[in-house]
């Protein structure tokens, strides 16, 4: 099969990441690209400014609590890779806080002569060295997924002396106790799965060869991933192991001093255990007994009673044609629920006394809500953070059981707002469907230039949030902006997700066509003012976009995007997403794929609009290879196509402020230049 999925491939040799012919192609569009569009009084001043927000001292420096300490990662530019750093909550609260500095990046990525990014901490929460003593830290080149595992030591603020290490892979870790941990790393052939992630759990003793540790649990090629994750909140050594079968289907077996018990939940749900509880987020409808749990609910019960056979569960939550359950975070005895209302957040603040759940909510007052952050190890003390497309983020902190949240810190504006709204509308897709959108602009600037956004997959919800680099580069330009929440998405719960999977994902993009044409419809915009952008699976939607509703467009930004739909299961993590998309190796699955594959769709004849598209060479999720490929096909048909590569980046496409500030003013130099060419 992929002697025919390759055969009729001319640009097959742009996969090659870092083969020098590839490399050279991709040099000589950077330089066309840079010739183009940079070096303009717009483009420096659009580059400054949002620079200047990304490394501006009054950011809100946002934290993670980890024993009595919180940590934060601190970005300026005199530190472009970071300063992790922490204090106590208490100086925290004041103006000027007395940070420590935990670790500089930059002296780091300098002395040892690498381009470190920071991708995340692992810290020992159990026994006598958890609190403020050991952590993992995973340490990425150029901002790839794959990262070195490296032990630290929080007293001494060093990496530990013969600690553990892990070289560069797509690993995952989490503590057992001080001296062994959880690991599932590449040990060598058949240690990981076919999309690229670890496929054994092994016990791995401090002192050992990892590839020695023993197995105690294995998943199949096929899979996507296993992992094991240690439940600090317990007082019994315990971990929950999961066996991902697909990126939404996965077995759950609790791990218990050397035994394993399947909990026997549908494989589609979502499952999380914490102290005494287990807790179920239903995707589909569950029959238990003589009831039926409809899709989006979310259960609770007692984790011993359920082992034991018992099926009492109680709801918590039950969604309703225009509410849905996005998450829920614990505290250490309480529970706190983020709902969506057509698309606007509302809190759910459970704790439980008397065998019963008590809830207090907290409504639209706070504006856009997300938990940002609890203490579950310790309290019940969580931080919420709000915001919206013109409202500056604010950070609260409150107490489960408390009084109402109080205002910790508060974040700038970094654009005027003055006469911009937000509103909400709702246009009708080609089956009838209500699709909400948002539109933040100047009402008295229609018909104005819009960029429209959107993503439509994996359950990914697009809700309100203060963006000051839109601010900066579009909104205080007089430009209107404009968030889709087509299927596909999470905005109204697995079942707005599951209608857009597979052979049904057209209604994605009809969603998003019907979205434009609303625009034009209410006078918002025009044809020729409408730009859109998304990355990775919206760089997929913008592809389509442009092969399949070239008319409705005035300019594509596409970023680190999915293209080649007969080959992206081959590239990279590909194959852990057919469950999203299908599988093109089945004639069937290839069969509603080829609609709308956008590297197969490109015709002469038919006019485009004028499309940017950006990746990173160093993205190892969504393969490079994919934007090359269809750069290159559309210049051999004349389209109108801009193209860039950042070196560094990972799926994110920039590994730091400058990165990002060059990749977006490039976005919206080339826009300002396609839809407002006089401006």
């Amino acid at each position: 099969m992929t002697e025919t999925i390759t055969r009729d491939d001319a640009y097959l040799w742009l996969e090659d990441v870092e083969g020098e012919r590839a490399l050279a192609w991709v040099r000589e569009r950077n330089a066309e690209t840079t010739a183009a569009l940079t070096g303009n009084d717009r483009f420096t001043r659009t580059y400054d400014g949002i620079r200047a927000v990304l490394d501006a001292d009054d950011r809100i420096p946002m934290i993670a609590w980890h024993g009595r300490r919180v940590y934060n990662l601190w970005k300026d530019a005199a530190h472009p890779r970071g300063l992790w750093r922490r204090t106590t909550l208490e100086d925290y609260r004041g103006d000027d806080p007395a940070w420590q500095t935990v670790l500089d990046l930059d002296a780091l990525a300098a002395a040892e002569d690498e381009n470190w990014v920071w991708q995340g901490v692992t810290f020992l929460r159990t026994g006598p060295l958890a609190g403020e003593r050991r952590c993992l830290l995973s340490l990425s080149r150029g901002g790839a997924d794959a990262a070195v595992v490296r032990e630290f030591d929080l007293d001494t603020l060093e990496f530990v002396k013969d600690g553990f290490v892990l070289p560069e892979a797509k690993s995952d870790v989490s503590w057992i106790d001080a001296d062994r941990l959880f690991v599932g790393t590449d040990t060598g052939p058949g240690s990981m799965t076919s999309s690229g992630y670890p496929r054994q759990v092994r016990v791995w003793q401090r002192g050992t060869d990892v590839a020695e540790a023993p197995v105690i649990f294995e998943a199949a090629p096929e899979d996507v991933s296993v992992r094991a994750s240690s439940d600090p909140s317990s007082d019994t050594e315990r971990a929950v192991i999961r066996r991902s079968l697909d990126f939404f289907h996965a077995e759950r077996y609790l791990y218990t001093a050397g035994e394993l018990a399947r909990i026997d939940v549908p494989d589609d749900a979502g499952v999380d255990v914490h102290r005494e509880w287990l807790l179920v987020r239903v995707r589909t409808d569950w029959a238990v007994g003589d009831v039926t749990h409809p899709a989006g609910s979310l259960l609770v019960t007692r984790l011993d009673d359920f082992l034991a056979g018992d099926r009492t569960l109680t709801v918590l939550f039950t969604p309703d044609p225009h509410t849905s359950l996005s998450y829920a975070e614990w505290t250490r005895t309480g529970l706190i629920l983020v709902l969506l209302s057509d698309v606007q957040s509302r809190l759910e603040l459970l704790s439980h006394s008397g065998g019963e759940w008590h809830k207090t909510v907290l409504g639209s007052e706070l504006g856009q809500t997300d938990v940002w952050d609890t203490n579950p190890d310790a309290d019940e003390q969580y931080l919420l953070l709000s915001s919206g497309f013109t409202l500056p983020p604010t950070l609260r902190h409150g107490v489960l059981g408390g009084d109402a949240p109080e205002i910790l810190k508060q974040g700038p504006a970094y654009f005027p707002s003055d006469g911009i709204t937000t509103r909400q509308f709702f246009a009708t897709s080609a089956d009838g469907t209500q699709v909400p959108y948002f539109v933040v602009g100047r009402e008295d600037a229609a018909p104005a230039p819009t960029l429209l956004s959107g993503y439509g997959g994996f359950e990914v919800s697009r809700v309100p949030s203060y963006n000051p680099i839109i601010g900066r580069g579009w909104l205080a330009e007089g430009g209107t902006y404009v968030v889709a929440n087509i299927r596909g998405g999470g905005e109204y719960g697995p079942a707005w997700h599951r209608s857009a999977l597979r052979e049904n994902r057209p209604r994605a993009y009809e969603d998003f066509a019907a979205v434009a044409a609303d625009l034009v419809a209410r006078g918002i915009t025009t044809r020729d003012r409408l730009g859109i952008e998304g990355g990775s699976n919206g760089g997929l939607l913008m592809g389509v976009m442009l092969t399949r509703y070239p008319e409705l467009f005035g300019a594509i930004v596409c970023a680190v995007p999915l293209l080649d739909m007969r080959r992206y299961h081959l590239l990279l993590a590909g194959a852990s997403w057919m469950a999203e998309y299908g599988d093109p190796d089945d004639p069937a699955d290839w069969a509603y794929l080829s609609l709308f594959s956008p590297y197969q769709n490109v015709r002469d004849g038919v006019p485009y609009p004028p499309t940017l598209i950006t990746t990173s060479t160093r993205d190892d999720r969504v393969h490079p290879g994919h934007a090359r490929k269809m750069v290159a096909l559309l210049r051999e048909h004349g389209k109108d196509v801009t193209y860039y590569e950042n070196i560094e980046g990972g799926h994110g496409g920039a590994a730091d402020n400058a990165q990002l500030a060059f990749k977006w003013a490039l976005a919206f130099e080339f826009l300002w230049r396609t839809l407002s060419p006089s401006s």
